[in-house]
């Protein structure tokens, strides 16, 4: 059986919107699109796009297949080459017509499951609200945070109102990089347990 893996670019205070650009993702009123690449360096760089490599398929939410099909069609980098390769999917229920070739539409978060069992590795970016569906139906196994040394005060948030209650553990060993940056695998453990401290 096979996984599906959410990679989010995040800040300290954790907010996940527009990492790339400053008209990556404006809604709401954000500025401050463009962030990562100034507190970003090679050797993290190098480590995103490893991973890339592996990807057998990818999931997006609606909003951020949108950005990616305008961007990724037309680059035939490496990156560009295996995401214009790899099956999409993206959880949408009013697209109808995907443009980027090679991509599917499913109606709801739950359905993404059995991608499972078609793919070694599932991978998102990205995705916040599909993120947080996909661990209400229980169907993402792990979580990848790009973790790094900035705050906004301002943006999407990953963690924010109705997200599920949840134990993770560390799938792999944290990495650090030199400006700063850390990547953090998590994995489900389970439902939240609580324990007084001693002396409470």
């Amino acid at each position: 059986m096979g996984i599906i893996v959410a990679n989010l670019f995040l800040t300290l205070d954790g907010v996940y919107q527009g990492p790339g650009g400053r008209e990556e993702d404006t809604e709401g009123g954000f500025t401050l699109g463009g962030w990562q690449l100034p507190v970003s360096d090679a050797e993290a760089e190098a480590a995103i796009e490893a991973g890339i490599g592996h990807i057998d398929a990818l999931l997006l939410g609606r909003k951020t297949y949108d950005i990616f099909a305008a961007y990724w069609p037309h680059q035939s980098d490496d990156i560009g080459g295996t995401l214009n390769r790899v099956p999409k999917f993206v959880v949408s229920s009013t697209l109808t017509d995907p443009a980027w070739e090679g991509t599917t539409v499913l109606p709801d978060a739950a359905a993404a499951g059995r991608l499972r069992d078609e793919y070694n590795q599932v991978h998102m970016f990205g995705s916040g609200v599909l993120i947080r569906s996909l661990l209400q139906a229980d169907v993402l196994d792990r979580l990848h945070l790009w973790l790094y040394p900035v705050t906004l005060g301002q943006g999407k948030r990953l963690f924010d109102a109705g997200t599920v209650p949840a134990t993770f553990r560390l799938a792999e060993p944290a990495r650090t990089f030199p400006k700063g940056s850390v990547s953090l695998v998590y994995e489900r453990a389970g439902e939240v347990r609580t324990q007084d401290m001693p002396g409470a």
